[in-house]
């Protein structure tokens, strides 16, 4: 017995549900397959993963109904502080620092735990009549015509429709079996992740500490809890991870500073290795793929999933168009506007922080002195710092509809 829906998603985690959602939401008839048990993130205590999600996502996020179904209110984001140093010497005399209050929209973003963004996305699917979630069975082949795209799952079941988003990560099956290659290169950074509670309030602020080994990132959760994002060479990273929590934090904290007081960990610690991926193409026939299966980037400034989610919102915004012009959805030419709308734009932001992280992740005292002063620059110009903020709210250029908050 074959399914069939307008729309095939593979992946379940975030930016394949959100994809769902909106097209769900405009009347077109929705599948999402998820590997995964759905109930198992929803369901966990606290594990140290969360996201800083812009003002766009969170636009997204109410468009499709999910923001309501957050179980905890999100830690705004009212302040960003940016800084170059060495481990154990402090930030240096220059930096950069952003404030929600030098631009209309409120809160520069918010922070949301992993398992409550989750949790709400799970709601909203479940009162969404248009949208069927397959969960604990994977995608083991896919075949085009001129019609349509087949997937068949793991358990010999087949699903049929006229598109296919691949949401399914760096290693994306999806695009892999499309015939779509990757270019890419290996930082050779790994990301260490976890969170801290700790004595002092942050007061909504979140840090990113530039250091000669690689960025640090300290992003404010719910009461005295930092979220953390640690790059940092592989093998100093693996020895890190080995540690116990006590030496753990020892080894942290020159990195980290005094400024919140005494530390102690949350949760779990993950890690894992930084590379830059990008899909050579983001479409095929009647394939289209979103998020971290088009662009894995380096998670500097935390736009991962913000990109992820700016590429949901222009595919919804085409499909729901073409289909309401009587057009095949899944139609290379139709597809392609999508490419050509944010294949540019997330290539172009995951190049430019590429040139960031190896501008900044070094000790030549030549690139320190510059890079200082580029940033007590811009931390003078007014005009240019509000133009750093939208951009990084994605709000400059051309967002698409569910990004400002409107519906398709």
């Amino acid at each position: 017995m074959t399914q069939q829906s307008d729309v095939l998603i593979v992946g379940g985690g975030l930016n394949g549900p959100a994809l769902g959602l909106a097209l769900a939401r405009a009347g077109l008839s929705v599948t999402v397959v998820d590997a995964h048990p759905p109930r198992a993130r929803a369901e966990i205590d606290f594990d140290g993963r969360a996201y800083a999600l812009a003002i766009a996502s969170r636009n997204l996020l109410k468009s499709i109904g999910v923001w309501d179904f957050l179980p905890q209110r999100p830690q705004p984001i009212e302040q960003i502080k940016t800084t170059d140093g060495r481990p154990g010497e402090g930030p240096a005399p220059f930096f950069l620092h952003f404030d929600s209050a030098e631009i209309e929209e409120g809160p520069m973003g918010y922070m949301v735990e992993d398992r409550h963004l989750y949790a709400a996305f799970l709601q909203a699917m479940r009162e969404c009549p248009n949208l069927t979630l397959v969960s604990g069975a994977e995608v083991v082949g896919q075949a085009t015509d001129g019609t349509g795209v087949m997937v068949t799952l793991s358990d010999g079941r087949n699903l049929k429709g006229r598109v296919l988003a691949g949401c399914d990560g760096r290693r994306s099956g999806t695009a892999r079996r499309a015939g779509i290659g990757r270019t890419g290169w290996s930082y050779g950074q790994t990301a260490i992740v976890c969170a801290l509670a700790h004595e002092h309030p942050h007061h909504g602020i979140a840090y990113q500490h530039f250091l000669p080994s690689g960025p640090l990132a300290i992003l404010p959760l719910t009461g005295n809890r930092s979220a953390i994002v640690w790059s940092e060479r592989e093998a100093a990273a693996r020895a890190a991870m080995a540690l116990s929590d006590t030496d753990f934090l020892a080894v942290l904290r020159p990195r980290f500073g005094d400024f919140l007081g005494a530390l102690s960990l949350v949760g779990r610690r993950f890690c894992y290795p930084l590379d830059l991926t990008l899909a050579n193409s983001y479409v095929a026939p009647r394939v289209a793929l979103v998020g971290d299966a088009a662009h894995g980037v380096h998670p500097i400034a935390g736009q991962g999933l913000n990109l992820g989610f700016r590429d949901v919102a222009a595919l919804a915004e085409v499909l729901v168009g073409a289909h309401r012009r009587g057009e095949d959805i899944g139609a290379l030419d139709v597809l392609e506007r999508y490419q050509a709308w944010r294949r540019p734009d997330s290539t172009a932001l995951a190049l430019g922080m590429d040139v960031v992280n190896r501008l900044f992740s070094n000790d030549s005292m030549i690139l320190r002195v510059a890079r200082d002063l580029g940033m007590g620059a811009v931390n003078a110009l007014p005009g240019l710092k509000r133009t750093f903020m939208r951009n990084a709210a994605g709000l400059s250029g051309r967002p698409a509809r569910l990004l400002r908050g409107l519906p398709l």
